[in-house]
């Protein structure tokens, strides 16, 4: 499966199931290390470099330190205004693997680091971006082919760092709608459970974060061609993903993104309103 972890929700959001492409940490720590000698060569602080790449100084650090994937925006700021001779570009083009992530989910992570607004409806598992490490490690634990240890740490690790995104990330505007089922699986078991309510209504009090519950009755749903994600970049424009058990596909072409903007408009009509959703989890909590 694959929005199931690493891809969008489950399983690929990333990861993949049997053919992960890991990249070396080094090479990450490397890019940092290639950044940091050009800003100070340029004679700037991470306070001072931050406004001029329009990145905050979090993110600096946590690039320079081989923390975090780099922007393609931050590789191309970079280079400008540190005047590095084409050397950070290089450098970034050896960083096209991440570790934990499906090949085909790639170009859409770099999409979603940067989005102004990121729509996502799943009906297979809890997104990858609201999931708990308990949550994420039973899905992956169960994944077939089976998982080895290493790639079981590489794909907590790709998800725990995309997860970033919503708290380094607070003006970007992330809505979520979830099929109420998804919760009434237990997946993993009741603590499990319980773990992942808390999880999800504790991100639901970030003003940047709305949760949508779709109800187990519907009579009419516009998601019923499957998951969807939607990604709104710096510059305005619109794109759509959706993934399949070994792939993804990412849409670009207006009138396709078109269609599935106007479905994900729909379903946030057809699924219950955030003060319902949030009651309706804590009622299901409770009932654990």
């Amino acid at each position: 499966m694959t929005d199931i972890a690493g891809g969008t929700g489950g399983m690929t959001g990333g990861a993949t199931g049997g053919g992960g492409e890991p990249e070396a940490t080094d090479s990450l720590k490397a890019f940092g290390e290639v950044v940091k000698a050009f800003r100070k060569r340029a004679g700037l602080t991470q306070e001072q470099f931050a406004p001029l790449v329009r990145y905050s100084v979090p993110t600096i650090a946590s690039i320079e330190q081989g923390r975090r994937f780099p922007p393609s925006a931050f590789v191309d700021r970079a280079e400008e205004v540190l005047d590095a001779f084409g050397v950070i570009r290089a450098a970034a083009k050896h960083l096209a693997r991440r570790p934990g992530l499906a090949s085909w989910f790639r170009l859409w992570a770099r999409l979603e680091a940067e989005a102004l607004s990121l729509n996502t409806y799943e009906c297979r598992l809890i997104p990858g971006l609201l999931q708990t490490e308990a949550y994420a490690r039973t899905l992956f634990v169960n994944q077939l082919p089976p998982l080895d240890d290493e790639q079981i740490v590489a794909q907590m690790a790709a998800r725990t760092q995309r997860q970033r995104l919503l708290h380094e990330r607070p003006n970007t505007a992330y809505s979520f709608i979830v099929e109420e089922h998804l919760f009434r699986r237990h997946t993993g078991g009741p603590e499990v459970t319980r773990e992942l309510i808390d999880h999800v209504v504790e991100l639901a009090d970030r003003r940047n974060v709305e949760i949508q519950l779709m109800p187990l009755v519907r009579h009419d749903h516009a998601g019923l061609h499957g998951p969807m994600q939607l990604c709104e970049t710096p510059d305005h424009r619109w794109f759509g993903y959706s993934e399949g058990q070994e792939s993804g596909q990412l849409m670009s072409d207006p009138k396709v993104v078109s269609i599935y903007l106007m479905r994900y408009a729909r379903m946030r009509s057809q699924a219950h309103s955030l003060k319902y959703s949030l009651s309706l989890l804590r009622q299901m909590r409770g009932a654990l």
